[in-house]
């Protein structure tokens, strides 16, 4: 068992020191928060958060857009920084947790097929993991998932992924440039699964992303988020919260060449609603919510949201 002293020094602050010199820069930096403080917003405007910050409304999905556009070739990246590199184990667990594809009847020629909606997915990281899964392990080769999201730059990269996947270019698979907070071209009960992964804490206005979820699901439909969320460990907390704010951006920097974003992605899991406070918004939008509500992951470093829309009663 570690001893006390060990524990203190591991969470005493660490100088880390590189040689400029020595540094390479992969990508340029194409947008940075502004040198001067921000223009603080007039009495009569609706505020949000952005990381820390307090910005109209109106600001934020423009700067969450430039983040986005920052970071969308070294995602991946990005994302084995923030989890410590198992958001890959995340990931492969979330999908085995919905079993996409699955159908109550033993004749696999019934399965009709999951309608699956990924939003915030535009690497498709999710999308191809739900698909694998609805296509190999229950059969449903007719499942097929719609990827969203609002930037560009992000939907460019699923593509390109997608060249090295069996679905490109085939009709189980598009791509939506969309606001979650308003999925227009999408119908009322429509979707069987919508799922958001590491893209919730993003948006706007989470309450009206929520309802617009609720909204394009088929009764019966799943809701289901996997976030960065609240750790339950106070040591772990005070471990992962020293990584996430001291080395997190500085890698960003010297990686990217972009501390900004970093710090702003490190910033949004701080200020994201812990696990009870989530729940109880998935309720509030209309849904059931499966036991009590979350299943955390590595200790509450991420958690796994699931909802339910009601099946209307004849």
């Amino acid at each position: 068992m570690a001893s006390r002293s060990s524990i203190r020094s591991l969470l005493r602050p660490v100088k880390l020191q590189f040689p400029c010199a020595q540094i390479p820069r992969y990508f340029s930096r194409t947008a940075q928060r502004p040198d001067a403080p921000p223009q603080q917003p007039s009495s009569n405007e609706k505020t949000t958060h952005f990381g820390f910050e307090t910005v109209p409304e109106a600001e934020k999905e423009a700067r969450v857009a430039g983040v986005f556009s920052n970071v969308a070739t070294s995602y991946d990246t990005m994302n084995d920084f923030m989890s410590l590199g198992i958001h890959r184990l995340w990931k492969d667990y979330f999908v085995r947790s919905i079993n996409p594809g699955s159908s109550s009847s033993t004749n696999p020629s019934a399965n009709p097929g999951w309608r699956m909606l990924d939003i915030a997915g535009g690497t498709g990281d999710i999308a191809f993991r739900l698909l694998d899964h609805a296509h190999t392990i229950n059969h449903s080769p007719s499942s097929s998932i719609t990827i969203s999201d609002i930037n560009p730059s992000m939907l460019t990269e699923g593509r390109k992924r997608s060249l090295q996947t069996p679905y490109a270019n085939s009709p189980i698979l598009s791509f939506l440039v969309a606001n979650a907070e308003s999925l227009d071209t999408i119908p009322d009960n429509s979707i069987d699964l919508y799922t958001v992964a590491f893209g919730i804490r993003n948006f706007t206005d989470k309450d009206k992303a929520l309802r617009e979820a609720y909204r394009v699901l088929k009764p019966g439909g799943l809701f289901a988020c996997l976030e960065f969320s609240g750790v339950t460990n106070p040591l772990l907390d005070a471990v992962y919260k020293r990584w996430s704010f001291g080395a997190i951006p500085l890698i960003g920097q010297l990686v990217a060449g972009d501390r900004a974003s970093y710090q702003y992605l490190v910033e949004s899991i701080e200020r994201f609603p812990k696990q009870e406070e989530f729940r109880d918004m998935i309720k509030a939008a209309g849904f059931i919510v499966p036991g009590k509500g979350w299943e955390d992951l590595t200790g509450g470093i991420a958690a796994i949201h699931k909802g339910i829309k009601p099946v209307e009663k004849l």
